[in-house]
């Protein structure tokens, strides 16, 4: 196991050259620069790349970087996140303000970058959303859906995200790279993954809707408003943003989905398994009928999901048995990747 330091400490984002670049990004900004010293630490969730709060005792930011140890190729790459969230900023999307980007590793080992801080809420488990009342629980639903509709319908070119990605081959690209990353991260076989990917592969649907695609869109993954959940301020981590097929975002957010009585995604847990949350199949049409189009073989993507997200927590579990994850919630990772795997098969099925 690797030495890491302890998660969230100083000498883990190497503090003292962090606060000497961010003091003077913020200067050339035509800032004051920092109020004072600057302190960190790891914020929860982020279990992809590590996430910190920073402060200076009067402003905060939230720090992004890649994860400690190995990184694949084209993973975790915070510089296309500082990309597409600045690109974003003036859109119906809701956005961090991005302060600074850097892509010298000899500040920190690694390229980050320094966002302000929304000061609103994420909701991330049945425990959180069960404060909720059943109006506000539908309010959030249906501001999460709008939020999808609102980024699927911005033109890239017209925010200078066209070269984001190629939209020809998106889903037989992205299938490709999560099986060849699946053999890549495995630590344990599954018989069921070839007959899930013959399945996929066969079933693999024509893309017909096009737009920016986030890549990682949960609940979990927006910032709300602590007064009015049903106001999204923020949408956050965007490492695998692209221009590709709408509908494989439709279908990720379906996948975390939870309702009671059906089995919960083993990450989202149950967070929209309570009343006041419509249902899945509802999300669906509520989408369609949004962007006035047709979502026929849904079905299709939510396998996918589900592959995928298995593929990312078998990446995580891959990693923290090798020593190379900072902070707590990682036991229990590599648990959930077969149950995900079997849903997908089922679905594809």
């Amino acid at each position: 196991m690797n030495d890491l330091p302890t998660a969230g400490s100083a000498d883990q984002l190497a503090l003292p050259a962090l606060q000497d670049y961010l003091h003077a990004t913020l200067q050339e900004q035509g800032h004051a620069g920092l109020a004072g010293d600057l302190d960190a630490s790891l914020i929860a969730g982020g279990r992809s790349n590590p996430t910190y709060l920073l402060s200076d005792g009067t402003h905060d930011w939230v720090l992004r970087r890649p994860p400690y140890g190995q990184v694949w190729a084209n993973a975790h790459d915070v510089g296309r996140e500082a990309r597409v969230v600045s690109a974003l900023r003036d859109t119906p999307v809701p956005v961090p303000n991005v302060v600074a980007h850097c892509t010298d590793e000899d500040v920190l080992g690694a390229p980050f970058y320094v966002m302000d801080r929304i000061p609103g809420r994420t909701f991330r488990t049945h425990q959180d959303t069960a404060e909720l009342s059943v109006e506000q629980r539908a309010a959030l639903a249906e501001a999460m859906v709008e939020t999808l509709v609102h980024l699927h319908e911005i033109d890239p070119a017209a925010v200078g995200l066209e070269n984001l990605g190629r939209p020809d081959g998106y889903l037989k690209r992205q299938l490709d790279r999560w099986a060849r990353q699946w053999d890549v991260v495995k630590t344990a076989p599954n018989d069921g993954v070839s007959d899930l990917l013959r399945l996929l592969y066969d079933g693999l649907p024509e893309t017909r809707h096009t737009g920016i695609v986030h890549g990682d869109y949960k609940i979990d993954n927006v910032m709300v408003d602590p007064d009015a959940p049903g106001r999204i301020l923020g949408v956050l981590d965007w490492e695998m943003a692209t221009v590709g097929d709408t509908i494989a975002d439709l279908g990720f957010l379906v996948s975390f989905w939870d309702e009671p009585g059906q089995p919960w995604n083993p990450i989202s847990a149950g967070a929209t398994a309570h009343e006041g949350f419509s249902t899945a199949s509802h999300v669906v049409e509520r989408y369609a009928e949004r962007r006035g189009i047709d979502v026929e073989g849904i079905e299709w993507y939510l396998a996918f999901s589900d592959f995928k997200l298995a593929v990312i927590l078998e990446q995580i579990h891959h990693r923290h048995l090798k020593g190379e994850t900072t902070g707590e919630g990682f036991d229990d990772i590599g648990a959930m990747v077969a149950p995900l795997l079997s849903r997908a098969l089922l679905r594809a099925g």
